[in-house]
Parts: C-alpha cells; sequence; structure tokens
C-alpha cells in the first residue's frame, strides 16, 4: 500500500482530490503515508482519527498534503471550512479516509481508491514470504482506482498497476 501511494503521488498535482475507501485496517493510513513520502511532504504521516484532519506543508515547493478523516464528519465544504485548515485546498492535494459519500462536492474531478482487504487462509506463495509461524493465513488487498471527471480522463491509471 505505502509503494502504491508513492507510485501514485507522481500523478498527483494542487487541486486533487483523493477519496479513501475500505474497511479498518484496510491500508488507507499506509496508502496515504506513501502519498507524503512520494509528494516529499514534512512530518510523519498518521491516521488523523482524533484530530480529523493534518496538514504536511512540502519540503521542496511541491503542493502540501492535507489528510482528513472523514469518518465523523457530515460531509460538505461547510464542514471543510469549519476545520480551519491553514492552507489553501486548491493548493495542496486533498487525502479523505472514509470520504465516499460525504465529500465529493468538494470537486467534479477526484480519484477514488477502494481497497478490499481479504484475509484468510489461501495457497501458498513461493519465496520468503511463505515462511514462519502462521504463513496459510494470507492478508490480500485488491485495490480499484476510478478517475472521475475532465482531470483524471486522459490519465493512464494503469501505471499504478
Amino acid at each position: 500500500m505505502r509503494e502504491l501511494g508513492r507510485r501514485l503521488a507522481g500523478l498527483l498535482r494542487p487541486g486533487d482530490l483523493v477519496l479513501l475507501t475500505g474497511q479498518l485496517g484496510a491500508g488507507k493510513t499506509t496508502l496515504a503515508r506513501g502519498l507524503g513520502e512520494g509528494l516529499g511532504v514534512r512530518g510523519a504521516v498518521t491516521s488523523p482519527t482524533f484530530v480529523i484532519a493534518r496538514v504536511h506543508p512540502p519540503l521542496d515547493g511541491g503542493p502540501a498534503l492535507v489528510h482528513v478523516d472523514a469518518y465523523r464528519l457530515g460531509g460538505g465544504l461547510e464542514e471543510m471550512d469549519d476545520l480551519d485548515l491553514d492552507v489553501s485546498l486548491t493548493d495542496s492535494v486533498v487525502v479523505v479516509e472514509w470520504g465516499e459519500g460525504k465529500v465529493e462536492e468538494l470537486s467534479e474531478d477526484r480519484l477514488h481508491v477502494v481497497i478490499d482487504r481479504t484475509t484468510g487462509a489461501g495457497p501458498e506463495p513461493a519465496g520468503p514470504e511463505s515462511a514462519g509461524p502462521g504463513a496459510a493465513e494470507r492478508d490480500v488487498r485488491e485495490v480499484t482506482v476510478i478517475g472521475t471527471g475532465a482531470r483524471w480522463a486522459d490519465v493512464d491509471l494503469s501505471v499504478l498497476a
């Protein structure tokens, strides 16, 4: 998930809205951490669950990363404004965990990343990752990336595969 975030960062630019959807433990925050690394922002990207939003300024002139946990938000631009973020959302990359159905009105152009996590016994993989206790227990993620709006119409998302 972290590596996917790094690759995704290469496609992002200021004003982009990214929605992350997936159950608890799916890897939303890990993906956001990779985005932060790929964008070259300051500070550790951690879950903003209790503060709702964190702003990570750029280290080298790129866009800031605004990382939002919308789990407790009702949704909408008004609530984002109420967060009193010390940054312009149009000059930042905004990543919203649990944002589906809550913040789509922030932008007609958005990227929706849906993470489906499956755990359970599965076939043994070959290689070093198959060694160790509980190796038959698998933790697999299937990620679907959907671009909406003119911004994403001509972007080749297959580079994320």
